[in-house]
Formats: C-alpha cells, structure tokens, sequence
C-alpha cells in the first residue's frame, strides 16, 4: 500500500528562532531601562543555574536584569552623539568601559537603588547548589561498609551502574567494600555528580558577582576585576603546514628526481643532435645556392 502524503511526523520539540525583532526589543528595551533607572551594573554568575537566577529577579521586582547576547546588550548601551567631531561627555566614556567590560558570560542589572545597597545584598546572598561534572570536590566523601537506608530497594540497580559496589541483602541495598565517592580537588565525573545529587551532599555555590556599575552621581566603577584576556576568544590565522614526509618518499623522490635529470640530459642531447643536423641542412641548401647562381 502506497505511503499517505498526509501521513507525516510533527516534532513537538522544534521551537521558534529569535529572529531580528527579538534582538530589537532587547535593546529597546535596554534604551529605555538607560533613560529610567538611575544605575547600571555589570555583574557574572558563578555555578549558573536558572532557577536561582529566577529568585534573585523576583527579590528585585522594581528592577531590570538583562542576560543575553554581549553583542546585542552592547548596542543598546551604545550613545550616539548628536554633534560630530565633538568630545564624548563623561557619560558616554562611562558606557564605553562598561561595554569595554562585556566579555565572556555576563549581565545587566538597572535599579535606582544606591550602590551600597545592591553591593551589600549581593555580598551577602549565596545559594548552596548541587556540583556538576567538571566541577573540582570541596571534600572528600567515602562510604563505609554496611546497609544504606536512605535508598530504596528500586534504586539498587542504578547506584551499581553508577560504580558503586552495592548488592541487595534482604531487600535493602548494602556496601559490600568501602566506596570513595570523590576525593577533595579533584576533578568530578558525571557519575560522580549524579552519586553526590543521590547522597544529599551538595557543593557548589550559586553567587552573583558585582563586577562594575555606572551611576549618575559617581560615574564609572570598577568594583571586582575580571581576567578578560582569558574568557576573551582572539582567532588567530591558521598558516597551512605542509605534510611530513618519511624517509620512504624522500628517497622515493631523489630517485624521480634522479630519473628526471637523466630524462633532461637525453632530451639536451637530442636537442644538441637535431641542431647540428639542422646546420648541416642550412650549409647544403647554401651550396645549392650557389650552384644554381
């Protein structure tokens, strides 16, 4: 039986692009959110995670958080000046060093809160997270030998898949050895991360980071330095590299090479040939010449 051209599948997965006028919304948005709120601020996450960062707006609802592209939040911080070769106004340099400082994973922030009071909320707000694959241990964490209660006996399975050494002893999961989760500074693997989310032991911290403002009183501020010149991406030009060649082809080629010279010895010796037989033809036609004059 034929195929149905009605017959097709529909991903429910696909979503839309954000095309151009998304991007113009945002700097609109960010044009305006300059001209309202009197401060902005610079600021980086450490362990992102998106649900904290939800928390933190619903704490600042009378202001404005921006975390997208660096590129498009930079167009709309930038200020046209209306006269040409004039000199820029210290808000304008202002806006330039805080775009200068968009590099790498950052966001705004717009309040007309004071400075002191969004550093001193910053400082002291931190979130205990659960650490991820790449992330270095903060402690060592070992298992004795013995019943783990806190697991059920359905969950048996997966710890053993995760490396554990685990068995079922009258339905409930038991360390047959003692079992080193992680060990402190080093570096955790996903299995590892998945045993310590198991466990209840989280390690990371989620903390947002004031890097630097400008206000309408103070001006520009640098308040924690950034290590631009690592999160930088710089592309350098590639210079194409020819292959290595082994010993093989080298000789392999000193003997075309050799072949090709002896091939150029004949060809000029034949060369030298066909040119003394030609000035022999030219010295006969002469004679004929002159006989026939």
């Amino acid at each position: 039986m034929p195929k149905s051209r009605r017959d097709k599948k529909v991903s429910l997965t696909k979503t839309d692009r954000k095309g151009l006028s998304n991007k113009q919304q945002i700097i609109e948005d960010i044009q305006q959110c300059r001209d309202t709120y009197d401060n902005i601020f610079l600021f980086s996450v450490q362990n992102m995670r998106n649900s904290k960062l939800k928390d933190v707006r619903t704490e600042w609802k009378n202001s404005r958080f921006f975390f997208g592209k660096n590129r498009v939040m930079q167009l709309g911080l930038k200020l046209v000046s209306d006269e040409e070769g004039s000199k820029p106004t210290e808000l304008e340099q202002g806006m330039e060093k805080l775009r200068e400082q968009m590099i790498g994973q950052c966001g705004l922030l717009f309040t007309s809160e004071s400075k002191q009071t969004v550093l001193e909320w910053f400082e002291s707000y931190q979130a205990t997270e659960y650490a991820r694959s790449g992330f270095r241990a903060t402690k060592t964490v070992k298992l004795k030998t013995g019943p783990l209660e806190d697991f059920s006996h359905a969950i048996e399975p997966h710890l053993r898949s995760l490396g554990m050494p685990t068995k079922l002893d009258r339905g409930v999961v038991t360390l047959y050895k003692d079992f080193t989760v992680c060990e402190k500074g080093k570096l955790l693997t996903p299995e590892q991360a998945r045993m310590l989310k198991l466990l209840g032991k989280p390690m990371a911290k989620f903390k947002v980071v004031i890097n630097c403002c400008l206000t309408k009183k103070d001006g520009f501020e640098e308040i924690c330095k950034r290590d631009i010149e690592v999160t930088k991406k710089t592309k350098k030009p590639v210079k194409p590299t020819a292959p290595k060649k082994s010993k093989k082809a080298e000789d392999a080629m000193s003997e075309d090479e050799e072949d090709e010279d002896d091939d150029d010895d004949d060809d000029d010796e034949e060369d030298d040939e066909d040119g003394d037989a030609m000035e022999q033809d030219d010295g006969e036609e002469t004679d004929d010449d002159e006989d026939g004059a």
